[in-house]
């Protein structure tokens, strides 16, 4: 087996099975911050239950392994055709050893040939950068969450949204609404405002590689990401959208250049089985560091 298809594939088990530390402490505050015996709560020990489950056993965190998205940060002369082979022939394994489930289906004949490999599958992105290492995010999406995602066109006569912060803001909290704890809640939002319709959700996604307890270095964006999850956490939503004081761990927004026809915000949900991991190879393509 080579160093590559061998990091790949304990990538994707970790990801699939463990929930990542800054995840997990949010969780953790989350139950904290609940009452004790209410529904809310016990959606969060149960959560919490299937966390350790998971972990133990080595063994998905949910049935639903999702979509699967590689995000491959490279040197210059960086193999693309080769890791793609690869992570196809990694997923492929994983598959087999159970780390991931068998979900992904064709779209037009609807068969599911049990290797979660096919068009699209896995999702690959590859970026360039001058420095000499390799790393490899990887983030598992499930459908439920994908499903509540949201696109909205400014201005938006209905919710009184014009092109603006506050414009934002309000269809942000919409998609909140909307969702009614759907999508397996407590969730994640990560959130474009701006660029095209592919482009838009494209950039929200890639706010999930995010740690949930970083801040935006951009001031104005920061002071939403602060307030979004402060409002949302007062609609009362909860977890599974039981009630609670817990309808979002976390808000992690950036921004693309638009055309002045156009003025888009998309907003990717991700469930509370925040499946993310990273890693960094050596020379030998061996995991050299864990990046969450």
């Amino acid at each position: 087996m080579s160093g590559l298809l061998e990091s790949l594939i304990e990538l994707i088990r970790r990801a699939s099975t463990e929930i990542p530390d800054d995840v997990n402490a949010a969780l953790v505050c989350s139950l904290e911050a609940e009452k004790v015996g209410t529904i809310a709560a016990n959606a969060f020990k149960i959560i919490e239950r299937n966390i350790e489950l998971a972990k133990r056993k080595s063994q998905p965190i949910c049935q639903d392994t999702g979509s699967i998205l590689f995000y491959v940060d490279g040197p210059v002369g960086f193999d693309q055709i080769t890791f793609a082979e690869t992570a196809a022939e990694a997923v492929k394994q994983a598959t087999r050893l159970g780390y991931l489930r068998q979900n992904s289906v064709d779209s037009i004949t609807g068969k599911n040939d049990g290797t979660n490999v096919g068009p699209g599958s896995p999702s690959l992105h590859f970026h360039q950068h001058r420095s000499s290492d390799t790393q490899v995010r990887l983030v598992l999406k499930g459908g439920g969450c994908e499903n509540v995602g949201a696109q909205y066109s400014l201005p938006n006569e209905q919710l009184h949204a014009n092109r603006d912060i506050d414009g934002c803001r309000k269809v942000i909290l919409d998609a909140v609404l909307q969702a009614q704890g759907k999508g397996c809640g407590p969730g994640i939002l990560g959130i474009c405002i701006g660029g095209d319709r592919a482009t838009g959700y494209e950039r929200s996604k890639t706010q999930f590689l995010r740690r949930l307890d970083d801040r935006n270095p951009d001031a104005v964006l920061d002071t939403l990401e602060q307030d979004l999850l402060k409002t949302a956490n007062e609609l009362g939503i909860g977890p599974m959208g039981f009630g609670g004081r817990t309808t979002l761990l976390g808000v992690k927004i950036t921004s693309a250049n638009r055309v002045p026809a156009s003025f888009f915000v998309s907003i990717s949900y991700m469930c509370w089985a925040f499946r993310r991991q990273g890693i960094e190879l050596d020379s030998q393509n061996s995991i050299a560091k864990w990046l969450y």
